[in-house]
């Protein structure tokens, strides 16, 4: 017989599969290891994504997930979202909102100009009760703090990536600094 633990451990992961399933269902397209602490969202596919490869299986994929863990964080706590439904439709405000809510994690990093756009919209609100006017618009490098989740927008990591330029992988690196992690590191 199940102890109450078990029962209210399975009820816990029963809904947690059900609220991922009904984002699936309504296009959100996400990966990696749900409810982590770090949440990757990229809204500008790459020619291999687009072309059916998974997201962040290239070099922005292996470049982001080798610094998470030289910051610190466990090697499996990250997962990822597309700002864009699987036929590349922009997501809606209200439903990226929701997937966030849903994932919950405690960081968010925005890895291109569209994933930040997206951000943007979806947290207009609470953004723009922000102090400073450099986190309010989520610019490049900032660290924002929104309804208890932190958000860095990194401005382009896989243009810098690919640019083959030392200097923006290292604005890069910088940037990602910013996001250690909130417990002990692993």
């Amino acid at each position: 017989m199940a102890s109450e633990r078990d029962v209210r451990r399975r009820a816990y992961l029963d809904k947690a599969a059900a609220e991922l399933d009904a984002l699936t269902k309504r296009g959100v397209v996400m990966g990696g290891n749900a409810l982590s602490s770090v949440l990757l969202v990229k809204g500008e596919l790459s020619d291999a994504e687009k072309n059916g490869d998974a997201p962040f299986s290239g070099a922005d994929g292996t470049a982001l997930r080798a610094s998470l863990d030289r910051l610190g964080y466990a090697p499996e706590d990250w997962e990822w979202a597309l700002g864009v439904t699987a036929d590349g439709t922009p997501l809606e405000a209200s439903l990226f909102r929701l997937a966030i809510c849903t994932l919950d994690p405690a960081t968010l990093v925005c890895c291109d100009d569209v994933a930040a756009n997206l951000v943007r919209e979806a947290y207009a609100d609470e953004l723009s009760s922000l102090d400073r006017l450099e986190e309010a618009m989520l610019l490049p490098g900032e660290v924002a703090h929104v309804l208890g989740v932190r958000v860095l927008n990194l401005g382009g990591f896989a243009a810098a990536l690919a640019s083959g330029d030392a200097y923006e992988k290292q604005v890069m690196w910088a940037r990602l600094k910013r996001m250690p992690p909130l417990g002990e590191p692993f």
